[in-house]
């Protein structure tokens, strides 16, 4: 592996000191979101846990929800773990999160998805190490963040190249660790979502393989089984809200990058090359949605990297699926 060097070219010091901000900030509201199991659950503002650049981000960037809560976790499984703790009521995720946190014992509802959006979550390489395919990474060190969407992306990739997950180095790395580990030269390669994903596209830098034909890459909406229950009504409402916000930034797709640029704290060309792949419509949960999660879960089971059995079926909630229609 090559001796990391010890200087970076100006861009890179500065994306990678926006990443160190982006977790700073993620950071500093999962701690500010903390609070008792029953404090919103059933009265006042209903919390929302939002990941950077998902779709709840342009709901708040338009301050379409000014009656709500806002809480930014940096991933999927920070974001399950405020549910665990009753810190949220709703939040959106990947399609493994939901997984991870149901061998858990998190109790949630998944009351919403979206369609596939397989192009927003990708196996990154640097180009002069000269690799081809997926297969060309046997023996060599693969970081993700663990539980997240990009996940089982790593399963079905080994999977569709007739290797395990003994066949390389996995190392576990939060986003904010992933990228300077990846610059550095730390790692052989990097699976990674947007937008994430649209700022490591720097000159040099390889799209080895993305989820396409591979994994969905559905995003999921989550929610605490006490808002489902006692505030319907409250979470109907944020939910069409959401929808009519996701309707209309697909609607307006240079409006909707010119709004979430500053929210998101990136430039407005990568937040318009991550949103031209990777927004897409909101959909309702069904029976095949349930049957796609379950089929996941029992493939990590599976592969021993969670404890089984888990029933993720009896997780999905329709009972919101009109306003997705």
């Amino acid at each position: 592996m090559p001796t990391p060097s010890t200087s970076r070219p100006p861009h890179r010091r500065l994306l990678t000191a926006a990443l160190t901000t982006v977790a700073l900030l993620a950071t500093a509201a999962v701690s500010a979101c903390g609070g008792s199991a029953d404090a919103g659950g059933t009265e006042g503002k209903l919390r929302i846990g939002y990941q950077r650049f998902g779709g709840l981000s342009l709901v708040k960037a338009r301050n379409a929800a000014p009656d709500v809560e806002w809480s930014l976790f940096e991933s999927g499984p920070a974001l399950t773990e405020a549910l665990k703790a009753g810190s949220i009521d709703i939040g959106q995720v990947g399609e493994a999160p939901p997984v991870f946190a149901a061998a858990g014992k998190i109790p949630f509802s998944i009351i919403g998805t979206s369609v596939p959006i397989p192009q927003g979550e990708a196996v990154l390489v640097k180009a002069d190490r000269g690799y081809r395919s997926f297969a060309d990474l046997k023996g060599k060190t693969v970081a993700l963040n663990k539980g997240s969407n990009v996940h089982w992306l790593l399963v079905r990739l080994l999977e569709a190249n007739n290797m395990t997950l003994k066949d390389i180095q996995v190392k576990y790395l939060k986003p904010a660790e992933g990228r300077p580990a990846f610059d550095g030269g730390q790692i052989d390669a990097w699976v990674i979502w947007d937008p994430y994903f649209a700022l490591a596209e720097q000159p040099g830098v390889q799209v080895l393989a993305d989820a396409t034909g591979l994994a969905s890459n559905r995003e999921y909406v989550l929610a605490a089984p006490k808002a489902v229950e006692k505030r319907t009504d409250d979470v109907r409402a944020f939910l069409q809200r959401y929808r009519e916000v996701t309707d209309w930034g697909i609607a307006h797709p240079e409006e909707r990058a010119s709004t979430l640029a500053p929210e998101l704290k990136i430039p407005q060309d990568v937040t318009s090359r991550a949103l031209a792949r990777s927004a897409r419509p909101l959909a309702p949960v069904t029976p095949a949605i349930g049957d796609e999660l379950q089929a996941i879960t029992d493939s990590f089971i599976a592969l021993e990297l969670i404890p089984g059995p888990v029933d993720l079926r009896s997780r999905v909630d329709d009972r919101f699926s009109a306003v997705f229609q």
